[in-house]
């Protein structure tokens, strides 16, 4: 029987527990099984992220988390018969019967029995968190294990294709695709056409740059093809089509594919075993302040093919490196609360953190942007990271800082004028500043508490990790000015929003007071590790003053109310564990008591609502809230409905943070980062906090300032800033329209930009609500200087450019605003100074539409102007 988890205690089964775990495979029979909404197979990072739906593997095809088709493919022969091990194609082959699947925190597992053999087919994503150096490599190993069932011999085949679709975002992109051999390795590599390094933001969307590989050793003598799908799975098992390309297209990304085969020979009772691993190099992965940041693991200058060559070299290791992982943490998960934690955790772990991406500022040091996956898209948002840290907190302080760091820059800096935290840093992967609410503009539809109660709790949760609070120091006048906030605006808030901005507005928010409260707790403590004993003092009143008056006004008889004014309510209090993991001691035993018996008495059946407006809940919520008696009982009579939601629910998509607990239907959110909150009950046990936390082998530290953002020089002005007289046409031109010397005199005359009413940010002039438009104008570009040259381009959606008949660019989707966009080389070479002409068509295809383009120039601040604005800033 496990004993209470006892909050900054230990727990003495735990050496036991570790001990038998230590000596189980990790797919045994004790670990709990699962089918899942859907089930992780590749989870690196929000562009990579490929999912089954199918309560099978072989069910239907594999998706990207958007439920957008990202197809991979895994057929058997066995005796001159074709199965289906994984997506739903081809229909002609019978799907082989799944017999087994395991999720554990790095690897999925399916099992498969039929024609007289047993198929194992592994996905291992190696996401091990003390060396984020590893954790960054955008890889996921694929391992199949084949063996015979009824002690006979049979002759075995294995297929596996990837197709291209998972290098753009739309499937008419067009891609193009190689195969090639190296470092010992068969391998194929996948690309679109355009290389749009960075170019599109938003929620709904999909990589479209940098490249996706797939290798396999060749010792294995793998038959590797690059082709149209549907002829590399016919020519599987067949003399026929056997000869193909080296490489193909350009051709659109749902007609090219590309394929490893693998002839096992006779398969007996030992099982036979091949594999291969899938990557993807993005090039660049995040722009932070205007500065294209490398992927971590790129930092010192490694290319995919060196990569590939790691990744193989490391596979023995890292599948046994991930075992061994899995079953500690899995057994960690049990002893604090049993198999529901177990399934709970390990579905969580891949998710959260595929839903960012690890990078290396200026100095080499590793900054994590999580990306706000189905609610919005914005990247580094407070109220997600929030909820996220638990898990990132519990891996040690490199993985703590490493969120924290480009948000607390921005905060400190001149671009944040406001005396309360930011939201976000942006829109994924643009880290360029806060676009939620008011923006850097105003104070409308902005979080001040919830934000800066985030961010005080959250810097104390690094200095507990650290045992000092130096991290604090560097930002210390922007956490004493949200101290401050707080003091004065944070027992009783305004009508505001909270982190569940879902529910709207709402004043006198008791569990945002709640927030408010724990975080000015959390900025004494700071103060008391810094040296500052009067400040410590001063805060350390208020925090306790409040939270007396608190427990004073906002009770309710047998609980606590949703506000303050209002009788008769009452919500999940999930921000008052901070009270426990820090060690506050704020609030008296009894709050969390009367609060849990409160709830265990309201609950559904698939768990707890968020409070008393609504029947849908917070999942992330939920497991904070079941933590805060400590007690096992009360944990797992939360987390247990939880667990029958995700066995029960009838939508097919990644773990919801957002869903109705009357009858498992999701409300919203998929694939969101938040679920790192499940972890919250390890880091409430001091030892296991520990344990994981001193294995951190990054040692993260000196990080580089905020970039210093690049000037931009309109030479051709868009409608955002004055708008200009062009030529268009709502039908079909006939001739080379996108020529020099085109006559266009027939083509109306009309202001940009064009347009819809509705489309979101459109400066609208002219209207435009047909299909399609085609636009020209002539500019001049004299006053030219030595920067980069940029398109400034709002699209909505499709579009081609042309800079004096040359093609300058080519975009798919959609904008929400003017975005800087890459020009080709050609079309640089062909501007001169006087007599240029634009031509522009754009192709709406849904909803809002709307177009203009101009033409900047981007000069980037040189290593010496980049030094003296930090050594300013630093000094401000």
């Amino acid at each position: 029987m496990r004993q209470a988890v006892r909050f900054m205690g230990t727990n003495v089964l735990r050496l036991t527990v570790l001990c038998v775990a230590a000596a189980t495979a990790v797919a045994d029979a004790a670990t709990p099984r699962f089918t899942p909404p859907a089930t992780p197979l590749v989870a690196c990072d929000p562009y990579f992220s490929i999912w089954s739906t199918g309560r099978a593997l072989n069910d239907n095809d594999t998706t990207h988390w958007t439920g957008k088709p990202h197809r991979l493919t895994a057929l058997i022969e066995v005796d001159g018969t074709t199965y289906r091990l994984m997506g739903s194609a081809p229909r002609r082959a019978a799907a082989m019967p799944q017999s087994d699947q395991v999720v554990t925190p790095t690897q999925t597992i399916y099992t498969f029995a039929g024609a007289g053999v047993q198929v194992t087919l592994q996905f291992t994503t190696p996401s091990l968190p003390e060396d984020i150096d590893l954790l960054s490599r955008p890889i996921t190993y694929l391992t199949f294990d084949v063996k015979s069932s009824d002690g006979k011999k049979h002759d075995a085949k294995l297929y596996f294709d990837a197709s291209s679709e998972l290098c753009v975002d739309v499937p008419r992109q067009e891609v193009e695709a190689s195969k090639n051999a190296g470092n010992g390795l068969a391998v194929v590599k996948m690309g679109s056409v355009e290389q749009n390094v960075l170019q599109k933001v938003g929620d709904d969307l999909r990589i479209d740059w940098g490249y996706f590989y797939a290798a396999a050793p060749q010792d294995a003598d793998p038959v590797v093809r690059v082709g149209e799908p549907r002829a590399l799975r016919a020519a599987f098992s067949s003399e026929n089509g056997r000869a193909d390309a080296d490489a193909v297209g350009p051709k659109e990304a749902g007609d090219v594919a590309s394929s490893f085969e693998f002839d096992l020979g006779e398969v007996g009772d030992k099982s036979v075993r091949r594999w291969l691993v899938v990557a993807y190099d993005d090039l660049y992965s995040i722009q932070f302040m205007g500065k294209n940041l490398r992927p971590y693991w790129r930092r010192n200058g490694m290319e995919a093919e060196e990569l590939l060559a790691e990744a193989a070299r490391d596979y023995e290791s890292l599948l046994e490196r991930c075992d061994a992982f899995d079953r500690e943490l899995m057994a960690d998960l049990r002893e604090a609360g049993g198999d529901n934690y177990v399934i709970v955790g390990s579905l969580a772990y891949r998710q959260c953190l595929a839903a960012g991406k690890f990078v290396a500022d200026e100095n080499g040091q590793p900054l994590q942007f999580c990306k706000e996956n189905h609610s919005n898209g914005c990247i580094g948002t407070s109220d997600v990271f929030y909820p996220m840290a638990p898990q990132f907190f519990l891996f040690g302080p490199s993985m703590a800082k490493s969120f924290l760091v480009p948000f607390m820059e921005y905060a400190k800096s001149d671009r944040w004028k406001f005396p309360f935290a930011p939201h976000d840093l942006g829109t994924y992967p643009k880290a360029n500043g806060q676009v939620y609410g008011g923006g850097e503009r105003s104070e409308e539809n902005q979080m001040p508490v919830e934000e800066s109660g985030n961010m005080l709790l959250l810097m104390a949760g690094v200095a507990q990790v650290e045992g000092n609070a130096e991290f604090a120091e560097q930002y210390w006048p922007t956490l004493t000015q949200w101290a401050e906030y707080l003091k004065e605006k944070g027992f009783d808030p305004d009508n505001q929003l909270c982190t569940d901005d879902f529910a709207g507005h709402l004043a006198h928010n008791v569990n945002l007071s709640a927030k408010a409260i724990c975080g000015l707790g959390a900025y004494a403590k700071l103060c008391e590790m810094k040296g500052e004993a009067e400040q410590a003092k001063e805060y350390r009143k208020v925090a306790e003053e409040f939270a007396a008056r608190w427990v004073k006004e906002a009770a309710d008889g047998d609980h606590y109310r949703l506000t303050f004014d209002r009788p008769g309510t009452w919500s999940q209090k999930y921000n008052l564990v901070w009270d426990r993991v820090l060690g506050l001691d704020l609030f008296p035993k009894e709050v969390f008591e009367t609060e849990m018996k409160h709830y265990r008495s309201v609950q559904n059946r698939y768990g707890l609502p968020l409070d008393s407006r609504q029947e849908y809940t917070k999942l992330d919520w939920v497991l904070w809230t079941a933590c805060l008696t400590g007690e096992d009982d009360d944990f797992d009579a939360l987390v247990a409905p939880v667990v029958e939601f995700l066995r029960e629910t009838p939508d097919r998509s990644p773990m919801t943070d957002w869903y109705r607990t009357d009858n498992a239907r999701k409300v919203g959110f998929t694939a969101r980062p938040v679920v790192g909150g499940v972890f919250m009950r390890l880091i409430c046990d001091k030892d296991v906090w520990s344990k994981w936390a001193d294995r951190d082998q990054t040692k993260a530290s000196g990080y580089a300032a905020l970039p210093i953002p690049p000037v931009v020089r309109e030479l051709v002005p868009t409608s955002d800033t004055e708008a200009a007289r062009w030529r268009y046409t709502q039908r079909e031109p006939r001739g080379e329209w996108q020529s020099a010397d085109y006559d266009d005199s027939g083509w109306k005359s009309g202001m940009s930009g064009f347009g819809a009413k509705g489309t979101p940010n459109a400066p609208i002039g002219s209207e435009w609500t047909s299909n399609d438009i085609w636009l020209r104008r002539t500019f001049d570009i004299e006053n030219r200087n030595e920067g980069d040259l940029k398109l400034l381009m709002h699209h909505d959606e499709d579009a081609q450019v042309y800079i004096n008949g040359v093609l300058a660019a080519t975009v798919t989707g959609y904008t929400t605003n003017f975005n800087l966009m890459d020009l080709r080389e050609e079309a640089v070479a062909a501007l001169k100074p006087r007599g240029n002409t634009l031509a522009v068509h754009c192709k709406n295809r849904t909803g809002g539409q709307f177009i203009d383009v101009g033409l900047a120039e981007v000069e980037y601040p040189t290593a010496e102007e980049a030094r003296v604005a930090t050594k300013a800033g630093e000094t401000k």
